[in-house]
């Protein structure tokens, strides 16, 4: 229900990193090609609460014929991006630092089977027509635009002529795509890949960017790359908009262990919009995070719990109220 006088409302979601390592794959290899959706079995209830829900696609869906790898350059099977649709996930960013692991061939690879499922995409592109157009999703008659930059791509060169391939962080760019999108959109979402990995707290330049592309139009950033959580911050814009960055979403299934490394999480929040006089107002509210742990048998039988059950079942030490504290205690 949309708050009093509220028109319209949804609930937003967003999980972080989706890395298949080759114990990932290899674990869901079956006699007929890949199977990767028992793993999110246990959370696909919780997955499926948000109206609309974005992950981050860390390794590239190439398929097969261009050769399954692992780290550190990675190819992932097509089957992958079933199981995320499967277990509720409606979008996928894309750009980050492993986007060229298997050059331009993997990046069309990738779009071409989004496009054969129906899942849209943003970060990579097909075309400089693909990369200029605004990604607008209608969800409950809220308009949402999603963008997605990364900082880069493990120093392998973007094609000669082809900077459409991949976005990279560009304050420029970025600030005018998101002038762009406050035109057309009620809810702005920055899908950022940013910061220093194995890192729990973001840096400075995590919080000066922050900062500037808020103030700049984006109403919710979503970080990826460090691979364990950083904390979710409010921040209020120099237009008067609350606005909420959670740094980073961690890993929500890799073949990474130990350290933080296989804890993640979904952040959602509540999205009401008011039309009144031709003016819409649009609030955020109800932001709620559930972290999640990635569970495995010495590389085999690969699950996401939610971390609440994971510690019931002794499959790890670290408490529910020790990791939403460091989650939440930015916002208190």
């Amino acid at each position: 229900m949309a708050p009093k006088d509220f028109q319209y409302s949804a609930v937003i979601g967003g999980i972080g990193d989706i890395l298949i390592h080759d114990w990932v794959y290899k674990d869901a290899k079956t006699e007929k090609g890949y199977n990767f959706k028992p793993m999110f079995q246990p959370v696909k209830s919780i997955l499926q609460k948000p109206d609309f829900l974005i992950a981050n696609q860390e390794s590239i869906p190439g398929g097969e014929t261009l050769g399954l790898s692992t780290y550190p350059s990675f190819n992932s099977p097509y089957e992958i991006a079933d199981a995320i649709i499967d277990a509720g996930v409606d979008f996928v960013s894309t750009a980050n630092n492993h986007a060229l692991d298997k050059g331009e061939a993997g990046i069309k690879n990738s779009i071409s089977y989004y496009d054969k499922k129906n899942l849209p995409y943003v970060g990579t592109f097909k075309n400089e027509q693909d990369q200029n157009t605004l990604r607008i999703q209608n969800v409950n008659g809220i308009k949402i635009a999603i963008l997605a930059y990364t900082y880069g791509t493990n120093g392998i060169p973007v094609p000669k002529g082809k900077d459409y391939l991949v976005n990279i962080i560009n304050k420029k760019r970025i600030l005018e795509e998101l002038s762009r999108a406050r035109n057309k959109a009620d809810l702005v979402i920055l899908n950022l890949h940013w910061g220093i990995e194995y890192m729990r707290i973001p840096n400075e330049e995590q919080k000066e960017l922050a900062k500037t592309f808020t103030d700049g139009g984006a109403d919710v950033i979503l970080g990826h790359h460090p691979h364990v959580l950083q904390p979710i911050e409010k921040l209020h814009t120099k237009d008067g908009r609350n606005a909420v960055v959670i740094y980073s979403l961690g890993n929500f299934i890799s073949g990474q262990m130990r350290d933080y490394k296989d804890i993640g999480g979904m952040i959602d929040f509540k999205v009401s919009k008011k039309v009144t006089n031709n003016e819409n107002k649009v609030k955020i509210s109800d932001i709620h995070f559930t972290p999640t742990f990635v569970d495995n048998k010495n590389h085999h039988h690969y699950r996401v719990y939610p971390l609440k059950e994971a510690y019931k079942k002794g499959l790890i030490d670290h408490s529910y109220n020790e990791i939403m504290e460091h989650m939440t205690e930015s916002m208190k």
